[in-house]
């Protein structure tokens, strides 16, 4: 009889720079997800991979005086060394610069053309390089920026094919309504509220103004807009449309798509919407997640940030990094990353929770009885709600895997553990064992213990892979005993069983020690990136900087505008008949610290409308660190109006 068979999914990753810590939590989500269908006997299916077309990587390519390929080629390496690392069991990886996908993709674009949802015009709004996002003038934050990171939109206007998503807006709303196939709820809300009832627009799915990309076949002009392109890569990578993999027919559906909440409109209306026009069958489920947040504040030395996962790795082990960021990750909510909140989540849970409930038991058994149990047995009452719980657990947690609720599952698991540091406690093993007639309850102590300890570790080997056959080999067990059938039953380590003392499983960690540590590696903070300076790709000459205006003005008024947090307003004086300046500067200088300064600022810049000020010119600053930035000053003495050469 053939498996069961279980499709889950992480976005694939757009390679713009090194990973750090934020990345880590869908792969690792999904990769606990996995390991735990595997257990239970699922012939699972686990994709991941790499986004590596679109505007962005073609500007940084030629910044950076590679092709495309040649940028993206190390960072994708970088990436897929950090899920080894990290332990991340994918069943396939996919780039979509493979030539199977490109095949696949362009196959998909013609067949939608062929079927009337795919038209030629032109498009005129707002896009988002950073996000390879499109926006409409309303969908823009309160300052005009991009809704999901906030930085500045372009312009675009330019030939283009369009998909014709307006059409399906019901029949996705539908879905999205009368199916559980988003979760949380509270995105299924997003989605109709945000992008749906406001009145779906067709979608723009092809770009001439770049060619990194994979080209339109029948309009090579044309390469295909990046989302279609990524969210493609589900089916590609089972062999849809190409000759690479033919189990397409054994996956799809996909049971789960695993993404973080700004990218869940591409996963759960465009992506629908495609799936809809090519007649598929739509997936079962799509997670949108939080975000890890660092600490909710800048990442810096000051509090021993290190996010580098590669670091992080190296000095507690991939299990307990795991661990942690599954751990503080509410369920549909963001979470906060600090070094600091790791180091007391792996302290309080996993040094002095779970290992010390591992140490404990393993020396008492081989202080009292040289390390195998006897057979005798003097089972009591106080016995009885640890048991219950060790063997109800299995059927608590399943769900709430499956339902990604991992946090949850979690916490499931900690209570139990908690409950046999308890026991011990309420047992007093070290009175037992000072007693001859009394190793016979001595025993079924022990064993009660050693039993939770194999339910619960068989449960958390999804989680921390590497170290839970460790706690097996102490425990006396082996895989065998941790299979999914019997975690649900109570009894199955043998009567006798023989424990082994080992090295402890999560040292208990100094937490000021460690932070101080954690501080001296980080390097010194720079104000400029390597050859920043001298970039020979942005060269300019002499002539082309003369045409910036730069001249000295004084700051004579200064306000917040109300409908931004970034925006000030600045009235400056300079030296003719004064102007008025909008800049982003407000999550550093109060208005009244600015008021009297002398600032140099750009004089020739068009005007523009900012959250509806008109800005006349803009301000010099300069980087002054991760997340800080100073604006120039002046000497007072320096008159107004004066030009800056």
């Amino acid at each position: 009889m053939s498996k069961e068979k279980y499709y889950i999914t992480t976005p694939i990753y757009y390679p713009s720079g090194n990973p750090h810590i934020g990345h880590c939590y869908t792969t690792v989500a999904c990769d606990v997800i996995a390991r735990f269908k595997r257990l239970e006997g699922y012939d699972v299916m686990f994709l991941t991979g790499t986004d590596e077309h679109g505007m962005k990587i073609e500007q940084k390519a030629k910044d950076a005086g590679v092709t495309p390929k040649e940028y993206v080629d190390p960072i994708v390496a970088n990436f897929k060394r950090l899920w080894e690392t990290m332990d991340v069991s994918y069943d396939r990886y996919i780039r979509t610069t493979y030539e199977y996908h490109v095949k696949s993709v362009q196959k998909i674009f013609k067949t939608l053309y062929d079927k009337g949802y795919i038209y030629k015009g032109e498009y005129t709004g707002k896009y988002c390089t950073p996000c390879e996002s499109f926006w409409t003038e309303s969908q823009l934050d309160e300052n005009g920026c991009c809704p999901d990171c906030h930085r500045p939109v372009i312009d675009a206007h330019e030939e283009a094919y369009f998909l014709k998503v307006s059409e399906f807006a019901d029949k996705i709303e539908k879905f999205l309504t009368e199916t559980d196939y988003l979760e949380p709820k509270s995105r299924v809300n997003e989605m109709i509220n945000n992008f749906i009832k406001p009145g779906l627009e067709d979608l723009c799915v092809s770009r001439t103004s770049f060619t990194w990309g994979i080209p339109v076949d029948f309009d090579p002009k044309h390469v295909v807009y990046v989302w279609v392109d990524a969210l493609s890569n589900y089916i590609s990578a089972l062999g849809y449309e190409n000759d690479e993999y033919n189990d397409f027919d054994k996956y799809w559906p996909a049971d789960l798509h695993m993404t973080a909440k700004e990218i869940v409109r591409f996963h759960s209306i465009i992506w629908i919407a495609i799936l809809m026009m090519l007649d598929l069958p739509l997936p079962k489920h799509l997670y949108g997640h939080g975000w890890i947040n660092f600490n909710g504040q800048k990442m810096s030395k000051s509090v021993g940030n290190v996010i580098d996962p590669f670091v992080l790795a190296q000095r507690y082990g991939s299990d307990a990094v795991r661990f942690q960021i599954l751990r503080d990750m509410p369920y549909g909510s963001d979470s906060n990353f600090s070094n600091e909140i790791m180091i007391n989540r792996i302290n309080s849970d996993l040094a002095n929770g779970f290992g010390n409930l591992v140490s404990r038991t393993v020396a008492m058994a081989d202080k009292y009885f040289g390390g195998t149990l006897p057979e005798e047995r003097e089972p009591a009452e106080l016995d009885n709600e640890l048991i219950e719980m060790a063997k109800a657990l299995c059927g608590t947690v399943t769900p709430l895997i499956e339902q990604a609720q991992l946090a949850k599952a979690l916490e499931e698991i900690f209570k139990v553990v908690a409950r046999a540091n308890k026991y011990i406690d309420e047992t007093e093993p070290w009175i037992l064992g000072k007693d001859e007639t009394k190793k016979a309850r001595l025993a079924s102590v022990l064993y009660n213990l050693l039993e939770t300890i194999r339910i619960c570790s068989g449960l958390l080997a999804a989680f921390m892979p590497k170290t839970m056959p460790k706690v097996w080999e102490q425990i006396g067990a082996d895989a065998s005993l941790a299979v999914y059938d019997s975690l649900s039953e109570f009894g199955k380590l043998p009567a006798n069983v023989t424990v082994h003392k080992g090295e402890a499983l999560f040292p208990r960690i100094d937490v000021e020690k460690e932070i101080d540590e954690l501080n001296a590696l980080l390097a010194p903070e720079k104000t400029f990136k390597e050859d920043e300076d001298l970039d020979k790709a942005n060269v300019i000459t002499i002539d082309q900087f003369a045409e910036v205006k730069l001249r000295s003005g004084e700051i004579t008024a200064c306000e917040k505008i109300k409908k931004s947090k970034k925006l000030l307003k600045l009235t400056v004086d300079d030296g003719r008949n004064g102007r008025q300046i909008v800049s982003g500067i407000a999550s550093w200088y109060k208005p009244e610290d600015l008021i009297g300064k002398k600032i140099v600022f750009v004089a020739n810049l068009a005007p523009a409308k900012l959250c509806g000020e008109m800005s006349e010119g803009m301000i010099l600053a300069c980087d002054a660190g991760e997340d800080d930035v100073r604006v120039l000053f002046l000497d007072k003495d320096v008159p107004n109006g004066s030009t800056i050469r």
